[in-house]
């Protein structure tokens, strides 16, 4: 079964930049290598929205409003998917989960990023 965990959230001040990890702790290789996998956000008030998705093949895919300061990676050995955020606005404030592309189930805590001016 894939679970994944994500950490790395915190309190950054405007401008500042944060790196949240999301990792699958019982994955083996063959599970989690195929996986297309992806990072979102809810804000308060806000529907979830996908951030930014990477694919098996390290294909990857922003929202419009991240392009040019989020970057996705993965590291399969680790079995783990990074999203490296800069340049963080108020606006990036929001709890950031990570799932499988296009599954809607099986949501974890995600992880509190609150950026102040």
């Amino acid at each position: 079964q894939v679970r994944l965990v994500e950490s790395g959230g915190g309190l950054v001040q405007a401008g500042g930049s944060l790196k949240l990890s999301c990792k699958c702790p019982r994955c083996i290789t063959s599970v989690f290598n195929p996986l297309d996998l992806g990072w979102y956000r809810q804000a308060p008030g806000n529907q979830r929205e996908l951030v930014a998705l990477i694919t098996s093949t390290r294909t990857t895919n922003y929202h419009d409003s991240v392009k040019g300061r989020f970057t996705i990676s993965r590291d399969n050995s680790r079995k783990t998917i990074y999203l490296q955020m800069n340049s963080l606005e108020p606006d990036d404030t929001a709890v950031y989960y990570c799932n499988q592309v296009g599954r809607n189930d099986a949501w974890g805590q995600g992880t509190q990023v609150t950026v102040s001016l």
